[in-house]
């Protein structure tokens, strides 16, 4: 009888052990939660400005035509070049204006607006086309600008997040320390990243009666744009589990 109960008493306590090994296997891992950062920059490697086409006739079509047809002989041109060409806008409408005589607004016509985004690796090529298009009726060049390109951004940005995700283990070690553990796996993480939009370096705008007109603090110097590189910042919040 007491073999029995011994039996007994030895497969219950081998059932609580089993139960509560299972338990532990089930139960979520303790954690810690973390941020990490990394802040770096991109060289800009592009320039940029803005061909903006405006043309305004009484009549909507000839308006429309015309100025379609010189962004044509603007798009042939920039063929010969290494650039890349976008439109960024085109737009039509009736144009107004207060006539201060009369206390009135007075319809002046339709105006149409093309306006082409043209970027070049060598700021050369851009001047170029500043020189080609200086002082043309109806054209007008706007927003001399240097950023970084996707391409170029890129890779600077993917070893930048890595970057961050070991600070944050760095950071997650430290605190688990305090309690003699250490981080161990890496559960989930997030991020968020500053520095991927194209940022201008200045703006300009073109003189009938000259190549271009700025300001003195501008950084349009002798053929040469310069500005700073654009910042990149990443922050991370990751889940380590405590071991």
């Amino acid at each position: 009888m007491k073999i029995k109960y011994i039996l007994i008493a030895a497969l219950t306590l081998c059932v609580l052990v089993i139960g509560r090994w299972a338990v532990d296997g089930l139960a979520e891992p303790r954690t810690i939660t973390v941020g990490g950062d990394c802040l770096t920059s991109a060289p800009k490697d592009r320039t940029a400005i803005t061909l903006r086409v405006r043309v305004l006739d009484e009549s909507a079509a000839k308006s429309m035509k015309m100025a379609s047809t010189k962004a044509a002989e603007i798009n042939e041109y920039l063929k010969t070049l290494d650039v890349q060409v976008q439109t960024s806008e085109f737009n039509s409408y009736e144009k107004s204006e207060w006539n201060h005589v009369t206390q009135k607004s007075e319809d002046l016509g339709i105006e149409t607006v093309i306006a082409l985004d043209v970027s070049a690796k060598n700021i050369d090529t851009i001047e170029k086309v500043l020189t080609q298009f200086a002082g043309q009726p109806d054209v007008y060049v706007t927003n001399l600008r240097m950023f970084t390109a996707t391409e170029t951004l890129q890779p600077i940005m993917e070893a930048c997040l890595g970057t961050a995700v070991e600070n944050a283990r760095t950071r997650a070690d430290a605190l688990a320390a305090g309690a003699g553990k250490r981080a161990g796996k890496l559960l989930a993480v997030s991020y968020g990243a500053d520095g991927i939009g194209v940022r201008p370096t200045a703006n300009f705008r073109m003189a009938k009666a000259e190549m271009v007109s700025m300001a003195a603090d501008t950084g349009y110097a002798g053929g040469a744009l310069t500005g700073k590189d654009t910042e990149v910042s990443v922050h991370v919040s990751a889940i380590f589990e405590i071991r």
